[in-house]
């Protein structure tokens, strides 16, 4: 089995439910990519269940895979879509997306 498929089936760093984390394990509080500032930089915790699998595959794929460090660049006018950095690269998610991945905030 590999390491992405180990990933895909948990979907998370730990074995228990992000949720039930009021911190990650550096201290830092759970959020979403949703709720991240300009400027803000963070590591991905989880990708909920809500996301289909498809989806889910399609994130980790792009590289929003739990470990990841991700930063907040800019917003849209209307606040939709969002861009991202993440692995070298500059990503839009939609919100709906980005509320479906939790981070823990590290700047």
């Amino acid at each position: 089995m590999s390491i992405m498929t180990t990933q895909l089936e948990a979907r998370r760093i730990s074995v228990e439910p992000a949720l039930s984390l009021p911190t990650y394990s550096t201290g830092n509080a759970v959020t979403t990519l949703a709720d991240m500032r300009k400027g803000q930089t963070a590591h991905i915790v989880d990708v909920c269940d809500e996301l289909d699998p498809a989806s889910a595959r399609r994130m980790f794929d792009l590289g929003f895979a739990p470990g990841a460090e991700v930063e907040m660049l800019r917003k849209a006018p209307m606040a939709d879509p969002v861009v991202f950095r993440i692995a070298g690269y500059d990503i839009a998610l939609r919100r709906v997306q980005a509320r479906c991945i939790h981070v823990a905030i590290t700047t």
